[in-house]
């Protein structure tokens, strides 16, 4: 009887170990990119600014450098930049129902773009398919990831894009103020 419960218990713990260990590579995907930290981020911005995902809705809705805040305060860090993305036509069904209303912390869609001390560049992503499964909001979520796939496609021939410096908040690449999103 001992050895069941102590083996139940242990059972348990190892669950929960295995749990923490991968939850982070679960929620989050991370690619390594071919270009440096603003390069990748225009390019990303650029897709997004693309006609086939403008016709999905989307529009800039920021760029944050939290490694410049940083710095402002005293430390070092290697270079982040934060790429803000927001599309009405998925927020806007989530935004309609009250049950659906806490998945605006979600909005907009953040793409992170960063230095490791390797000395390569990454992009960081919300596993947006996963959280739509794990919400009952996949229908929604399945076509983000979908999207998010196609900005992080870069065309090598294409010579790299200006990044847009637009500050958070201003509703895309100069258009009309949609509150971010």
């Amino acid at each position: 009887m001992i050895k069941t419960i102590v083996g139940f218990i242990a059972g348990i713990a190892l669950v929960a170990v295995i749990a923490v260990t991968s939850a982070q590579s679960l929620m989050f995907n991370i690619t390594p990119s071919p270009y440096g930290v603003e390069e990748t981020a225009a390019r990303i911005q650029a897709n997004i600014q693309s006609p086939e995902m403008a016709a999905h809705g989307w529009k800039l809705s920021g760029l944050r450098d939290p490694s410049r805040a940083v710095a402002s305060a005293g430390s070092n860090v290697l270079p982040v930049l934060l790429v803000e993305a927001c599309s009405t036509n998925y927020s806007g069904p989530l935004l309609k129902a009250n049950a659906n209303r806490i998945f605006s912390i979600l909005m907009p869609c953040t793409i992170t773009v960063f230095k490791n001390d390797d000395g390569k560049t990454y992009i960081g992503t919300m596993n947006s398919g996963l959280m739509g499964k794990l919400f009952g909001i996949s229908d929604i979520m399945d076509q983000v990831a979908a999207d998010q796939e196609a900005f992080l496609t870069f065309d090598p021939d294409k010579p790299a894009p200006p990044l847009i410096k637009i500050r958070p908040g201003g509703g895309g690449a100069g258009g009309t103020d949609v509150g971010g999103c």
